[in-house]
């Protein structure tokens, strides 16, 4: 077997921190640059939706309180899939939905805030996980596990050391565990 040719690549990356779907649901309809640089992709990326559920004072640890805002999450995740088909008619182009390690804080992050936040932080990053893969499979979008990516195939391992200080986001390591990951998917999808 040959290997592929390799080609360059370019990376725009048009993520606004503190976005919800419905942010990225108007970017996509309104903002002329995001626009632009979606019909011009060949892949694009999508995580979104930990916003839709940030953890608050008024749900706290009532895993159940934040089981409302799901399905307006995941209704406008299936929009923003379906806007990205709409701006990418005419040339084929690969969509990768990202789900999360967690929702909220991760890791030893987490653990420092108590086992009801550890145990609502794994309920409503499933609940939302859910959603995802579901907007994935029922798109023929590509899915990429980061829980799995950052806590192993059991979902047993500290990702602390992938974490900014914020507890929250991704660190150095952590954006080349997410990178790796992602070309794998690509990889993947495209030899099928």
């Amino acid at each position: 077997m040959t290997a592929p040719p390799t080609r360059e690549v370019t990376a725009t990356n048009d993520a606004v921190a503190g976005f919800t779907t419905e942010d990225v649901l108007t970017q996509l309809r309104s903002d002329p640059d995001v626009v632009s640089h979606v019909r011009q992709a060949d892949v694009v990326e999508i995580e979104v939706g930990a916003n839709d559920v940030g953890y608050s004072g008024s749900c706290g640890t009532k895993a159940d309180c934040y089981q409302p805002m799901i399905p307006a999450m995941q209704q406008n995740l299936a929009e923003i899939v379906t806007r990205v088909r709409e701006l990418t008619e005419g040339h084929p182009v690969l969509l990768v939905l990202l789900d999360y390690w967690s929702v909220w804080l991760g890791g030893q992050y987490a653990e420092a805030q108590g086992p009801a936040y550890v145990d609502a932080a794994e309920t409503v990053t499933d609940q939302v996980n859910t959603a995802i893969k579901g907007t994935a499979a029922a798109s023929g979008s590509a899915y990429m596990d980061l829980r799995a990516a950052f806590k192993g195939p059991d979902y047993a391992f500290d990702e602390t050391h992938y974490l900014s200080n914020d507890g929250d986001h991704p660190n150095a390591a952590g954006h080349d565990q997410i990178a790796a990951a992602v070309v794998d998917v690509v990889t993947q999808t495209l030899r099928t």
